[in-house]
């Protein structure tokens, strides 16, 4: 009898692992994948997700690694070039942007050093029910199906969790496909981390191992079916018109990977807990990748869920669902807001609202790096529209720019 089994093992499962272990909960981390090996992801983590590496004792193997620290952001747009030191925090002095084989890895690793099993190429088939509570979940390695027992079942597999499906966990909330993306590798690109925006279009370029940059086109999610009939010169002609200065390293530079892309970038918020079940990660809330919140917002949802049920007697049904339905509450607190505005962002709009603000600013670096870290979720709106920059706006320029 396992006090919790977690299926699936990328940053949101293995991270709750990590968590549950250190507590001293008995735990199970499973994944239908070989470990490690790498996924199709923006990579880049946000200074609170940094903060929350730092804190489990994983970021200093992250930087090990040779992941490089991304400390400066620029962003074009609207004729304008805003460029400040990446948001700090306490925890963190820089962002990183790691090969998902690399933190996936590593947070596996970390969770078995701190008291979790773990077994790979392990499929979740199906949860087990009894008097209406899931008490485990069958699974199969190779030719052995069991059933494995757990006082909770956590489902950490991705925005199409089997393990959602079959309790039925409903949609709390749902919004239309707004973007679709194509995702490129190249080595020897020197630009830096930033991104560039025009009407129609997003671009991100995102340093990571190896001296490999990620290159990152949004276009509208309309245009999805045209692109995917020649993705690469759809993909180099968007770096072209946004990003020429880029699009001449990237015509010079390494291809390394092949290239890759999603229309199906859905947007909703799933209830993430029941009796004897839970969801973190993509299985239990998915937004639109423009803004690369996937990996912060999954370790986020780690520490709530670890937080929220710490010191709780799993054999104590009543009281651990009681816990679970406060880390729900929590999880849709702490993420409404950036949903909210990463959906705004894929609309692939660049309203003059916004363009105003960042004229009237571009000319402070303080008001610059406020705003970035706005955007990355260090301060809030609050703390960035003070008064006194409220005052020197036009009238009806001010939030949500």
């Amino acid at each position: 009898m396992y006090d919790a089994v977690i299926v699936g093992a990328r940053c949101a499962g293995a991270g709750t692992a990590l968590l549950l272990a250190q507590r001293g909960y008995r735990v199970l981390l499973i994944d239908r994948a070989a470990f490690p090996s790498d996924t199709m992801s923006t990579l880049y983590i946000h200074p609170p997700g940094v903060a929350l590496l730092a804190r489990w004792g994983v970021l200093d193997e992250v930087v090990a690694s040779g992941c490089p620290a991304l400390d400066t952001i620029t962003y074009d747009v609207g004729g304008l070039r805003l460029a400040a030191p990446a948001p700090a925090t306490a925890y963190a002095k820089a962002c990183y942007a790691p090969r998902r084989q690399v933190l996936d890895g590593l947070l596996v690793r970390a969770a078995v050093a701190a008291g979790a099993e773990f077994t790979d190429r392990t499929s979740a088939r199906e949860p087990v029910w009894s008097d209406g509570r899931v008490t485990g979940v069958r699974v199969s390695r190779g030719d052995v199906t069991e059933t494995v027992e757990a006082r909770l079942v956590i489902g950490a597999d991705g925005m199409n969790s089997r393990i959602a499906e079959r309790v039925g966990a409903p949609l709390t909330r749902s919004d239309p496909l707004a973007s679709c993306v194509y995702y490129s590798a190249w080595r020897g690109v020197e630009t830096g981390f930033g991104y560039h925006e025009r009407p129609g279009s997003w671009i991100a370029r995102i340093p990571t191992h190896g001296d490999v940059t990620l290159v990152a086109t949004y276009f509208p999610q309309d245009r999805f079916a045209d692109l995917r009939k020649d993705p690469m010169s759809g993909h180099l002609a968007a770096i072209e018109a946004g990003a020429p200065e880029l699009h001449d390293q990237v015509r010079a530079a390494e291809q390394a990977g092949r290239l890759m892309g999603t229309g199906n970038q859905q947007n909703f918020f799933r209830r993430p807990h029941g009796p004897g079940w839970a969801l973190v990660g993509d299985a239990a809330h998915h937004l639109d990748t423009i803004t690369a919140r996937g990996i912060t917002n999954a370790l986020i949802q780690a520490q709530l869920i670890a937080d929220a049920v710490a010191g709780q007697d799993f054999a104590d049904a009543a009281g651990l669902d009681r816990r679970l339905a406060r880390y729900g509450d929590e999880l849709r607190e702490v993420l409404d807001e950036p949903y909210t505005s990463t959906l705004e962002l894929a609309r692939l709009q660049v309203p003059d609202s916004r363009l105003t603000l960042l004229r009237t600013i571009s000319d402070s670096p303080e008001l610059v790096a406020s705003y970035f870290a706005m955007i990355a979720g260090i301060i809030d709106e609050a703390e960035f529209f003070t008064p006194e920059l409220l005052a020197v706006l036009p009238a009806g320029k001010g939030r949500r720019a």
